[in-house]
C-alpha cells in the first residue's frame, strides 16, 4: 500500500512541480476628485458587491483634503490612479505631468451654463454683458467663447466672478446672470430643493466637442495595466448593476455611508446621474480624445498639440 502510494507521488510532483502558481490579488490605491457622490456610483457599488474581490483587486478608496491633490498624487507615484476630468488631463499633460487616461467613469458632459428659468436669460444671446459665477479660475474663455461667438460676442464681453462653491445661491441671490462648471445631475436638483428652477444651455448641443466628464488617470511610465485592467472590470460590473437595479444600487450605495450620503439631494442625483456612467470603463476612443485635444490648441488652452494615443494607455 505504502509502495502504491509513493508510486503514485512520484507521478504528480511533475504536475505539482510545473503548476501555476495561484495569483494574489492586487493592491491598488484610488483617489477622488471630491468627497463622495453618485458620480461615483460604480465604484461604490463595486466595492459594497465584492466585485473588486472577485477581479481579485484590493482597493483602498482615498478622498482628497484639496481637489488639486489626485493628479500631483498620482504623477509623483503616491497613488495608483486617480478619478479626474478630461479637460483637466490635457491641461495637466501640457504643464508636464505624466499621466494618462486609464479609463472612463462618466462618459458624457455634465457640465454646462445654468440661468434660472423665471429669469431674464431665455437665450444665449441674452448672455452680452452679464455675469457668470465660476467655483475655479482659469481654463473657461475655450467654452465662453464658443457657447456666445455664433452670437456675436465673446469672453471679454462677460463678467466671471469666482463663487467658490456657493454656485447655486450665488445665481438665486441675483449676484450672477449663470454658472458655469455646474453639474446637471446636481446643481439643477439643487435649485430645485431650494424652490426654485434652472434651464441648461448644455455644452455639447452649443459647439463644445463632446467629451468624457470624470475619468480615470494613471502615471504614464510607472502603472500596472493589469490591476487597472482588474479594477475597471469590477467598474463596469458595478455601472451594469445599477443600469439594472437602479433603487436596489441606490440603496447600495446610500447603505455604504448613510450619515454622508442619505439625503434628497443625492437621491435625486443618483437618478439622473444614471444615463451618463460608462457602461464600458475601459473602452478607448482615440479620434474623441483627439478632437477635444485639437479643440483646446485651438483656442490657445495648450502650449502644444497632443496627440490621443500619448494621452491613452492600451486596456
Amino acid at each position: 500500500m505504502l509502495k502504491r502510494l509513493f508510486s503514485l507521488i512520484v507521478m504528480l510532483f511533475p504536475l505539482l512541480a510545473t503548476a501555476a502558481p495561484i495569483e494574489k490579488n492586487k493592491d491598488l490605491t484610488l483617489m477622488l476628485e471630491w468627497f463622495i457622490n453618485p458620480d461615483h456610483a460604480p465604484i461604490i457599488v463595486a466595492q459594497q458587491n465584492g466585485y473588486f474581490e472577485q477581479e481579485g483587486v484590493n482597493v483602498t478608496i482615498q478622498e482628497p483634503a484639496d481637489p488639486n491633490l489626485p493628479p500631483r498624487m498620482v504623477a509623483a507615484g503616491n497613488a495608483d490612479i486617480a478619478v479626474y476630468y478630461q479637460h483637466s488631463l490635457n491641461y495637466a499633460v501640457d504643464s508636464g505631468l505624466p499621466l494618462v487616461w486609464a479609463g472612463t467613469l462618466v462618459a458624457t458632459p455634465l457640465d454646462g451654463l445654468i440661468v434660472l428659468e423665471e429669469g431674464k436669460i431665455k437665450s444665449l444671446e441674452d448672455m452680452k454683458g452679464k455675469t457668470i459665477g465660476v467655483s475655479t479660475n482659469g481654463n473657461h474663455k475655450a467654452f465662453v467663447d464658443t457657447l456666445f461667438n455664433p452670437h456675436g460676442f465673446g469672453y471679454d464681453d462677460i463678467k466671471m466672478v469666482n463663487v467658490g462653491w456657493n454656485l447655486s445661491s450665488s445665481l438665486m441671490t441675483g449676484r450672477v446672470d449663470a454658472i458655469l462648471g455646474a453639474y446637471r445631475n446636481f446643481q439643477l436638483n439643487e435649485l430645485i430643493l431650494a424652490g426654485s428652477k434652472g434651464k441648461m444651455f448644455y455644452y455639447e448641443e452649443n459647439g463644445i466637442p463632446p467629451y468624457d466628464e470624470l475619468i480615470f488617470i494613471a502615471n504614464r511610465d510607472k502603472h500596472d495595466k493589469d490591476a487597472i485592467r482588474r479594477f475597471l472590470r469590477a467598474v463596469e460590473l458595478g455601472a451594469q448593476f445599477i443600469a439594472n437595479n437602479p433603487d436596489k444600487g441606490w440603496e447600495i450605495f446610500r447603505d455604504s455611508n448613510p450619515r454622508q450620503l442619505d439625503n434628497e439631494l443625492n437621491k435625486r442625483a443618483w437618478y439622473d446621474t444614471i444615463p451618463h456612467l460608462a457602461r464600458r470603463p475601459a473602452a478607448k476612443d482615440t479620434g474623441r480624445y483627439q478632437r477635444v485635444a485639437d479643440f483646446l490648441y485651438e483656442h490657445k488652452e495648450l502650449k502644444k498639440p497632443q496627440k490621443a494615443e500619448d494621452l491613452m494607455i492600451a486596456l
